[in-house]
């Protein structure tokens, strides 16, 4: 099944770190800075307001809401004006949540596994979110990393896949998509003909009966499988 992949791409939320921790620890820096720099606006408004003035933005401007860089700028910017504070500050506090928001820490499995991947195979990064390889643990570990900003669009539309193979040139029958998402990642894969392996870290509950080409707790058996069509 696996003798023809060239090519690994892998989602990075929740299929090579935990997000959540690292998101809503950004978030509580960023209104730290905002408490310095835009006192009114921080005592005014929560970060569990702001994350929903960021959902409203988002609703408000569809075609424009895979950009979550752009998100956070835009409702910073009305946030830091509406409290009569200059809005150019904005570029300033999501530098501040971007730091933050690199910070994240692999799971013991990825590291090792991509490292020895990496070494058979062109490995790429997809993502829907605002995370930056560069500044990651990872920043070594992948020959390209795309974002939803980068194409113009976010998973499960397919725009990332076909860059890809646009890119290097390659077949989807070459590909394989790593990710933990079902319908942003497993899906649209498999349907452009990729082949597919599902990370799901926690129990599936409901889910069990859905089916990937692999479905795996860790990283640790690609290491096993992808290896044995090198041997």
């Amino acid at each position: 099944m696996f003798d023809k992949l060239r090519l690994l791409t892998f989602d990075l939320d929740d299929t090579l770190w935990a997000t959540a921790p690292v998101i809503l620890a950004a978030e509580r820096r960023l209104h730290r800075w905002l408490m310095l720099h835009a006192p009114e606006a921080a005592a005014n408004r929560s970060i569990e307001v702001m994350r929903k003035q960021r959902l409203d933005w988002m609703a408000n401007n569809p075609s424009r809401a895979h950009d979550l860089t752009l998100v956070r700028l835009k409702t910073l910017e009305a946030l830091l004006d509406e409290f009569g504070y200059p809005p150019s500050l904005a570029v300033q506090g999501l530098q501040v949540f971007r730091q933050a928001r690199n910070q994240v820490v692999p799971w013991g499995d990825v590291l090792p596994v991509l490292k020895h991947l990496r070494r058979h195979y062109t490995l790429v990064s997809l993502t829907n979110g605002n995370a930056q390889v560069e500044h990651t643990p990872l920043k070594s570990c992948f020959h390209l990393s795309l974002s939803a900003e980068d194409v113009g669009a976010a998973k499960p539309h397919p725009a990332m896949f076909h860059e890809v193979a646009r890119r290097f040139g390659l077949d989807f029958g070459e590909m394989l998509h790593v990710g933990d998402d079902w319908e942003r990642d497993i899906l649209p894969s498999a349907r452009l003909g990729m082949a597919t392996a599902w990370v799901h870290r926690q129990p599936l509950g409901g889910q069990n009966r859905k089916r990937a080409d692999l479905c795996l707790f860790n990283l640790y058996p690609l290491r096993v499988y992808l290896t044995k069509q090198h041997i």
